[in-house]
């Protein structure tokens, strides 16, 4: 009972993570049961079907919130219904000696991506036109293979790339792939049945994951509004980083003094990501500030604002307008000619 008091804490957690990053949910709870002994497919496949049940619910908080492309969720969770399926099968063929290295491989990886990608401001300008079928597709394949393979990833591969493409508001990624991720859930939990069997699923860890996701849903996606995921999404890339390592340490029967330095290198690479992490925030801020000063009424307007000063926007850092418009100086009107501003 009490390890599945603290799986559904865990599920809870998660959830909080995945619904403000857009990612994590699997990484934090596949990473959890690999530590205390769980064979890779059966952590994967049970992971995914408590998905089944919170991602439906994180889907129907955001669309109420008004966080969904449906567009985008259509042209995506087709394609990474498919990944999943043809990954979920490819894990289950293996045996569990060889699909530890690999998930655990595929999960720190994943950690270190996110390091990098929250260490710094990710430039998200608004540009036009639409996200196109034959960029959707592709990537929801691959993001679906990765993430029945390696537990989790769905988030950590769709989720920056939709925000690196700039068609999208930061929020609206994050809840179309949240919503989309239902779907993949569900293809993913369809494959490990066929490949697994139902014994291949750990129902109570399942019940307790469920629970944690569905009580942490609707209030993951009003976070997504405020949270500051620039930190959160160092922190919890730190915990996956160094969790896996050590199940990568021991498969490549790395012991001795060898394994404390590798931990230490890693802790030092986490807090430099978390400095730069906290830095990215800090003058995302300041921008920001400097820019809402600029427009507001009554602002001196014989000086334009330093170009240094103009906010860098970034969907790592929170919240951001929905429509930003660039700072512009009003000129003095000349004498008889009408005021334009």
């Amino acid at each position: 009972m009490r390890k599945l008091l603290v799986l559904a804490l865990v599920g809870l957690a998660a959830q909080l993570v995945d619904g403000a990053l857009g990612m994590a949910y699997g990484l934090t709870s596949s990473t959890l049961l690999l530590l205390v002994g769980v064979a890779p497919a059966a952590a994967s496949a049970s992971v995914h079907l408590a998905e089944i049940g919170t991602t439906l619910a994180a889907g129907v908080s955001h669309w109420r919130f008004g966080n969904v492309d449906w567009r985008v969720v259509g042209r995506i969770a087709l394609p990474g219904a498919v990944g999943a399926f043809a990954g979920a099968t490819f894990l289950s063929s293996i045996s569990t000696e060889s699909a530890a290295p690999w998930m655990a491989g595929i999960l720190f990886t994943l950690g270190a991506y996110l390091l990098v990608r929250f260490s710094r401001p990710l430039r998200t300008d608004r540009r036009g036109g639409r996200l196109r079928s034959r960029f959707l597709g592709p990537l929801g394949l691959v993001a679906g293979f990765v993430d029945a393979t390696g537990g989790g990833g769905w988030g950590p591969v769709a989720t920056p790339a939709l925000l690196v493409s700039g068609r999208m508001e930061p929020r609206k990624v994050i809840g179309s792939v949240d919503t989309s991720e239902f779907v993949v859930a569900g293809a993913a939990s369809l494959g490990f049945l066929i490949g697994l069997g139902s014994e291949g699923f750990l129902l109570p860890m399942v019940a307790a994951l469920l629970v944690g996701g569905l009580i942490a849903a609707p209030i993951a996606a009003w976070l997504v509004r405020i949270v500051p995921a620039q930190l959160l999404g160092a922190a919890i890339g730190g915990v996956i980083v160094l969790t896996n390592a050590r199940t990568l340490m021991r498969s490549a029967d790395l012991g001795g003094p060898a394994r404390p330095a590798v931990y230490v290198l890693l802790a030092v690479a986490w807090a430099a990501a978390l400095a730069l992490a906290v830095r990215a925030l800090l003058r995302t801020r300041r921008q920001r500030a400097v820019a809402a000063a600029a427009l507001a009424p009554g602002t001196p307007t014989d000086a334009p604002v330093p170009a240094a000063d103009l906010p860098a926007v970034s969907g790592a850092a929170g919240p951001l307008p929905r429509s930003p418009e660039p700072v512009i100086t009003p000129q003095p009107a000349t004498a008889g000619a009408p005021d334009h501003r």
